[in-house]
């Protein structure tokens, strides 16, 4: 089912995101703590910002499983950024394979999911007969995530004429309305759970949804308000220190504590660029 991270905030070594904690996404990778599978070994994939280059992110996908890549063990200490957002895959729809591996980049905005729609193929040329030709050739993979995402940036770009974090909310609501039609017009009876997260880099927006109100979402939290901490391999939001400050949205915590926060069945988190946090629920 996939594991995702999303940092925004006062920069920092993505080591400290991706490998020191007792519960680091690499960790996740080989044994993940909430999910019945715990193995996310069909590859990873990091994507981070540089502003005083340019607002477009750099991502590093790979095949390989991410507790044994040796270029991600290299790259994380030497990584300083003040967003990012990384995932690590168990492959449902789609093989293994670097154009399925997550997070996907369009133009400045990163997306990563976990979760998925059961009998995806019965909905999936319902989803790209909308996308324009652009988004159309942009998806290279097979994923039902590549998929949701271009339908929803198609609405979006469509829609709006400034991207920030109440355009993606609303991208959000439409998209996930959109899906639940489309899989009760095809019988698709299985519910489709969609935690997905996407950002541009100052801001941050992360849903917790499942299609069926009988069902719980997969776990998925944030932690917000203070400096992020790591000393061996325990975190902790502190006090900030001037204008030190953080959040994250994660699929699982990254150690026991209190600072973390489930985010409510079929609900979304805004992470605005001055770190405001916003829950809203999702419309369907």
């Amino acid at each position: 089912m996939c594991r995702l991270m999303a940092y925004k905030g006062t920069p920092i070594i993505a080591d400290k995101l991706l490998y020191q904690p007792n519960n680091s996404l690499i960790r996740q990778s080989t044994n993940a703590r909430e999910l019945e599978e715990p193995l996310n070994g069909d590859g990873f994939g990091i994507g981070w910002y540089v502003p005083e280059v340019n607002n477009e992110p750099v991502t590093f996908v790979s095949v390989h499983p991410a507790w044994s890549s040796r270029n991600l063990r290299n790259l994380a200490p030497k990584i300083k950024t003040n967003c990012m957002m990384a995932h690590v895959r168990a492959a449902s729809v789609g093989e293994v394979s670097e154009s399925n591996c997550h997070p996907f980049q369009h133009k400045n905005l990163l997306m990563a999911h976990n979760g998925g729609i059961e009998d995806f193929p019965l909905v999936k040329r319902k989803l790209r007969e909308p996308l324009t030709d652009e988004l159309y050739n942009w998806i290279k993979g097979q994923t039902d995530s590549e998929h949701i995402f271009a339908y929803l940036l198609n609405y979006l770009y469509k829609s709006n004429e400034k991207i920030d974090g109440d355009a993606v909310a609303d991208a959000f609501n439409y998209t996930y309305q959109q899906v639940n039609r489309l899989m009760k017009e095809a019988g698709i009876n299985e519910p489709a759970y969609l935690n997905m997260a996407v950002t541009n880099g100052e801001f941050i927006v992360a849903t917790r949804w499942v299609s069926d109100d009988k069902e719980e979402p997969l776990t998925l939290y944030h932690s917000e308000g203070s400096r992020y901490v790591v000393e061996d391999g325990v975190t902790r939001m502190e006090a900030p220190k001037d204008d030190d400050n953080a959040v994250l949205v994660v699929s699982e915590k990254l150690t026991e504590g209190k600072e973390w926060t489930m985010i409510p069945k079929n609900h979304l988190v805004i992470v605005e660029p001055s770190l405001n946090v916003r829950i809203k629920p999702i419309t369907v």
